[in-house]
């Protein structure tokens, strides 16, 4: 009986070179038939892709062995939940239709074995980042996304790749000011009723508790291939090497 629940985010697919990458996929596909039997959902927490821009006849080529395992779990009753990032927002029907991965455009709530959590990947949740929440409602925009895909793939995917390094770096050296914002966030949330804050975005590997909640960031596999995993009413991050 498939009994746990577990989360992944931040694994940027497509930064490191050829040789690099395919051993990080095949790290990836183990992982995910590592839990076939076990997990009932699969709750993929944003940038799984360093970019992705899925055009509506083209999909950019790459990571078939990712996208099988997917969908091999999805075949074998793991319900697989994807909220896009700041890195991989660009998504139309190929989740969904080819692999059955249920796609959501911002942060979800839900109830699991009675707990409350609140699941996003964390990017425009701090109050101060102005910039980057203007940039955001521009990259979502429909329209600007329409346009975008007028350019030939060829272009698009690789100016796509450009733009998303820099708003990685970006990421990484933002000073966001004293203390952790989104920590701050999900103090307010456990606060308002939540059990569990499970976040990504900042690459910071963090397992807090905080009154009568916990707040987890699940850092990024660049740095250590780690995963949460919910089970027997308990939520822990797991080093998967």
């Amino acid at each position: 009986m498939k009994t746990s629940y577990y989360f992944i985010s931040d694994i940027h697919f497509g930064l490191l070179n050829h040789e690099e990458e395919i051993l990080r996929e095949l790290e990836f596909v183990k992982f995910l038939y590592s839990i076939k039997d076990s997990a009932k959902e699969l709750y993929l927490l944003g940038d799984l892709f360093d970019y992705w821009f899925e055009y509506k006849k083209v999909i950019q080529k790459g990571y078939f062995r990712t996208f099988t395992a997917l969908n091999d779990l999805v075949i074998n009753g793991t319900k697989i939940h994807y909220i896009i990032g700041n890195h991989d927002f660009m998504h139309r029907d190929f989740f969904e239709k080819e692999i059955g991965v249920k796609l959501y455009q911002t942060e979800i709530e839900k109830e699991i074995d009675g707990a409350k959590f609140f699941l996003g990947h964390g990017d425009g949740l701090v109050k101060n980042d102005y910039g980057y929440l203007l940039l955001k409602k521009i990259f979502r925009s429909k329209t600007a996304q329409t346009l975008y895909s007028l350019i030939h793939p060829n272009f698009g995917i690789k100016i796509a790749s450009k733009t998303s390094r820099t708003s990685r770096d970006y990421t990484e050296k933002k000073d966001y000011g004293v203390g952790d914002g989104l920590f701050e966030f999900a103090k307010n949330k456990i606060d308002s009723g939540f059990d569990y804050v499970i976040l990504g975005h900042t690459h910071k590997l963090q397992l807090k508790k905080y009154n009568n909640g916990v707040y987890a960031n699940l850092g990024t596999w660049l740095e250590k291939p780690v995963y949460g995993i919910y089970e027997n009413n308990k939520f822990d991050i797991k080093d998967w090497k």
